[in-house]
């Protein structure tokens, strides 16, 4: 018995020497390896966990850059920025988002067209972005939040600057508008850059301006308390604003412009021949910019969706209309550089032209005919017999290849978001599109500018800059040099330039001392614009809005006002020293010569400082033709 209890004994001892070992042994493992884990997270992972560490305290918040202005040549202001607050809400910090609205809504106004706008915008950001309940809050109601803002931790009062448009409709087409950024937008923007910036260019020259206009957003590392709330700044980096743009646009003339037009529709386009600037772009009627910036009702945009005078529609850039007889001078320049006319060749106007073996009568405007006429006689009185000989000789190929060195048929390259490029004609397009062969009775129509020859009023005011300018093209531009706020010097953008041959100068003073019989001549379409001051060079035109039968007269006094014939004129002066450059349309306005041209000669004046008194009979007739 005791010796058995005495090995009893033994082993026990040896049993927990074994297991204070083993527990040993597993002691120091999970020290060791309690140490290497410590080791890896203060070490290895010391960034990462230092940077979620910080984030409980310190946020990136993006400082957004003001947006540049835009201003006239003479320094006017057009598109500016003033100060403006909204109510936001942070999504990820409201328990009950609907009852937090009405909450609010019991402090300051919040109506449907609010909430719907906040719904669509919720929609766009991300959960830790404040989303606007309400804009452009009045001082009162901003001290009215203050008092009772501590009941909301998730909203915030936001100042910021807005794009505002002093003048309004004078501008809206030229500058287009800025609005707030929409889902498609977000695919195709650096996101980056527009972060904490809700607004983009939605037209005109702010957006094809947006580069410059918007700068670099900057960066700021803030310390937040438990609710969010900023209690300091730690750091920051600036950002850096948006360009200012110096435009060639004259408000001076821009509002000439827009009164000439009166309450009739169209647009006028002047632009300086000897470097391309824009000094006029007008568009009638017009709409208010302002509207759309930080989102306009839907009852204004259907009112303006839906008016039959399409305020919206920019009708200098984006209008398309057939240029008429305003093409006759460049294609009588093309018939001389071809060599299929001289400036003696005479043609024979009886008051209507048939091709050979066909009974289809192409008529002249003049039912008696012009009789005997050569190139000059045939651009003053704007003989269509004469053009309908010319084109048929010529040839659509030749036509189109000529009158694209123009600029016709294409995109002007004018710094406009927008810009249509009209339609020049060919046998290649016609198959193209219609699957069908080309006539030589459309190659008659295309001579005197009708049928499916289409060109917007700043292709028309390009094309008459390269005429006065005897063939040296350059291409239009709107904003003339960019400058960063506060700098002393600007940078002037490049000009873009090309030529057009004809073979021989004089072939450009035929034509230019056509135009110019135009207005200087008692026989010209355009005679009652002549002014004492200086010489003007122009065309009128006639644009058709619908086909006149073979035997079908037309009579404007009873034709719909809106089916009437549109007014076109086109010009340049001085002669001998171009300065500007002049396309004029009026909307079914009847004739070039006595509704189009006296706006253009109201336009010369303001910028030539001639007499602004046009002669007693300048808004009569149209003189001697249909044009």
């Amino acid at each position: 018995m005791r010796l058995t209890s005495f090995e009893d004994r033994r082993r026990e001892q040896r049993l927990v020497a074994t297991r204070a070992l083993v527990a040993g042994v597993l002691v120091l493992i999970g020290l060791c390896l309690l140490a290497l884990r410590l080791l890896h997270l203060q070490v290895d992972r010391h960034d990462h966990f230092s940077v979620l560490s910080k984030d409980n305290r310190v946020k990136v918040q993006p400082v957004p850059p003001s947006r540049g202005l835009i201003y006239d040549a003479s320094g006017v202001v057009l598109a500016d920025n003033h100060p403006t607050f909204s109510l936001e809400i942070t999504i990820e910090k409201v328990a009950d988002l609907a009852g937090t609205i009405d909450e609010l809504a019991r402090l300051v106004p919040i109506d449907a067209n609010d909430r719907a706008r906040f719904e669509r915008l919720k929609r766009q950001r991300m959960r830790f972005q404040g989303v606007p309940i309400r804009l452009n809050m009045t001082p009162e109601e901003v001290a009215r939040f203050a008092v009772d803002g501590h009941r909301f931790p998730a909203v915030d009062v936001r100042a910021e600057l807005i794009r505002t448009y002093p003048l309004g409709e004078s501008t809206a087409h030229v500058l287009g508008y800025v609005g707030r950024i929409n889902e498609r937008e977000m695919t195709l923007i650096d996101t980056s850059n527009y972060a904490g910036t809700h607004f983009i260019g939605k037209g005109g020259l702010e957006k094809a301006h947006e580069d410059v206009l918007h700068g670099r957003v900057g960066y700021q590392q803030v310390e937040v308390n438990a609710r969010g709330r900023i209690l300091r700044t730690l750091e920051s980096t600036p950002p850096t604003p948006g360009q200012d743009l110096s435009l060639y646009l004259d408000m001076a003339l821009q509002q000439e412009a827009i009164n000439a037009l009166g309450e009739r529709r169209g647009a006028v386009v002047a632009i300086d021949p000897r470097d391309g600037g824009v000094l006029a772009m007008v568009s009638k009627p017009s709409y208010n910019p302002n509207l759309f910036v930080e989102g306009i009702s839907q009852t204004d945009y259907n009112a303006l969706l839906h008016s039959i005078d399409k305020p919206l529609f920019d009708r200098a850039a984006r209008g398309q209309y057939p240029p008429g007889s305003t093409v006759k001078p460049f294609i009588a320049l093309g018939g001389l550089a071809t060599g299929f006319t001289t400036a003696r060749k005479t043609t024979h106007c009886s008051g209507a032209f048939s091709l050979p073996g066909q009974s289809h009568r192409f008529r002249c405007w003049r039912k008696g005919g012009h009789g005997t006429v050569n190139l000059e006689r045939a651009i003053v009185e704007s003989c269509d017999v004469y053009f309908y000989s010319l084109a048929n000789q010529m040839g659509i190929d030749r036509l189109h290849g000529f009158l694209s060195q123009f600029g016709f048929g294409a995109r002007t390259g004018v710094d406009v978001a927008g810009e249509l490029p009209g339609l020049l004609p060919s046998r290649e397009w016609k198959q193209r599109v219609r699957k069908q062969p080309w006539y030589p009775g459309e190659t008659l129509i295309v001579g005197i500018g009708q049928g499916s020859f289409l060109a917007t009023p700043l292709q028309l005011a390009a094309a008459t800059a390269t005429m006065a300018n005897r063939g040296h093209f350059i291409q239009p531009r709107l904003a003339r040099a960019s400058r960063f706020p506060g700098a002393d010097t600007e940078s002037e953008f490049p000009r873009v330039s090309r030529d057009v041959e004809v073979g021989d100068a004089r072939y450009w003073d035929n034509v230019i001392d056509a135009m110019s019989q135009v207005v200087e001549s008692p026989r010209g379409t355009a005679k009652r614009i002549r002014s004492p001051d200086y010489r003007i060079a122009g065309k009128t035109g006639t644009s058709q809005v619908f086909t006149i039968g073979q035997k079908q007269t037309y009579n404007a006094a009873k034709i719909p006002e809106r089916m009437r014939d549109h007014a076109l004129f086109v010009a340049f002066a001085p002669v001998e020293d171009p300065r500007i450059a002049v396309a004029v349309l009026v909307e079914n306005g009847g004739h070039g010569g006595s509704d189009a041209a006296p706006v253009a000669r109201r336009v010369m004046d303001v910028y030539l400082g001639g007499s602004t008194l046009l002669p007693t009979d300048a808004t009569g007739d149209g003189g001697s033709d249909g044009d």
